[in-house]
């Protein structure tokens, strides 16, 4: 069948193409760590996941110490037997972003692996539901921006026919209120402004905040609370009309679910580097459209387009590019919609030159 005969473990370490702040933090980094999987056959399927700048190092050593030795020698396509021995391997560190990131690595190469050895892309492979989704842009929204540049962004992905932009929130209101009526003036009644707080505030303050977006027409107010506090997300959708999205902070299926049924969400942001993989995040957004919620995942432009395209509740792909050094031919954009590629696996042409190149310290390869 595809059995699995070599795996090598490697990390890069990208920095960003604008700075990035938003309410708690910069981005100061996306340490990558990428997963290759080669089977007897010698077909090779490549996946990765990311963190924002720390916990890199220590993803890798789990996947070495741990993760890759315990496939070496498995059916690559047994994918879902994998991802469960895997995790129940982890069950002192389950769920975690540690281990969700480096489960996220091998999943990916494993459909990769097996999207390339079936001849599909991954959006035929996992469902085949759409054909290009709606973009929304973040780069321009970021918190230290000023209120002119915001503008000149929002105006600059209309002009490129994106669907919609984020802002950054966590300034004081009436200043968060000025910049987001500011770009509203600005691009008119038909274009989507999201904003995100990077889980700033404490419920009062998010249902205060809410009231004050209202009158914005904003279409999501995105992170307004930690991810742990499900009870004030709920009291919060039920004190606003504005959708409360959710998702990038959460790393298991099953947090998603208590959301859901808690009617703790309006949208739902699942990121497959965090939730452990394409393997799950199919999972949670088939359980969103059972709830008929839609999925507008976080990151990983290059990634999500298929998988957004994959299902029929996936209404947005954020764009942040990211991995332009790592790539060959980028995300394909037409009148400001993502079309997942048409070529066999994950649909990212990577430049493995490029990654050899910028390799950190402390890869492996680990071999049959």
């Amino acid at each position: 069948m595809s059995r699995i005969e070599r795996v090598e473990v490697l990390m890069v370490d990208l920095k960003p193409k604008v700075k990035r702040v938003d309410a708690i933090q910069s981005f100061v980094s996306q340490e990558t760590p990428i997963v290759r999987v080669t089977d007897i056959d010698g077909v090779t399927g490549t996946g990765y996941s990311y963190t924002i700048g720390t916990g890199g190092h220590s993803v890798i050593e789990l996947l070495k110490r741990t993760l890759v030795p315990a496939i070496i020698g498995r059916e690559a396509m047994e994918i879902e037997r994998i991802w469960r021995d895997l995790l129940f391997l982890t069950h002192a560190t389950t769920t975690g972003a540690i281990t969700s990131i480096a489960l996220a690595a091998i999943d990916t190469a494993l459909w990769d692996l097996k999207a390339r050895k079936l001849g599909l892309p991954l959006h035929i492979l996992a469902g085949g539901a759409q054909e290009e989704i709606p973009l929304y842009t973040t780069e321009g929204g970021w918190l230290h921006l000023s209120t002119e540049a915001l503008v000149e962004d929002a105006l600059r992905a209309k002009a490129d026919g994106f669907g919609g932009c984020k802002l950054k929130v966590g300034r004081p209101l009436h200043e968060d209120v000025a910049r987001i009526s500011a770009v509203r003036e600005a691009v008119g009644p038909g274009f989507e402004i999201f904003t995100d707080a990077n889980q700033r505030f404490a419920v009062d303050e998010a249902i205060r905040r809410a009231r004050a977006y209202e009158k914005l027409d904003i279409g999501w107010f995105e992170e307004p609370l930690t991810a742990e506090d499900i009870s004030g997300h709920s009291r919060l959708v039920a004190s606003t009309s504005i959708p409360i999205a959710v998702g990038e902070s959460l790393y298991s299926a099953m947090h998603f679910r208590e959301y859901l049924e808690r009617h703790a969400c309006s949208v739902v942001q699942v990121d497959v580097g965090r939730i452990g993989g394409i393997t799950p995040w199919l999972k949670v957004a088939h359980m969103a459209e059972a709830f008929n919620i839609a999925v507008c995942p976080h990151f990983l432009m290059e990634l999500h387009v298929a998988l957004c395209a994959a299902v029929p509740n996936a209404r947005w792909v954020e764009y942040i590019p990211q991995l332009d050094e790592l790539t060959g031919d980028r995300m394909q954009i037409r009148k400001g919609h993502a079309i997942p590629s048409p070529k066999p696996g994950l649909g990212i042409d990577w430049d493995f030159d490029a990654i050899a190149a910028m390799t950190v310290a402390g890869s492996q390869s680990i071999h049959l």
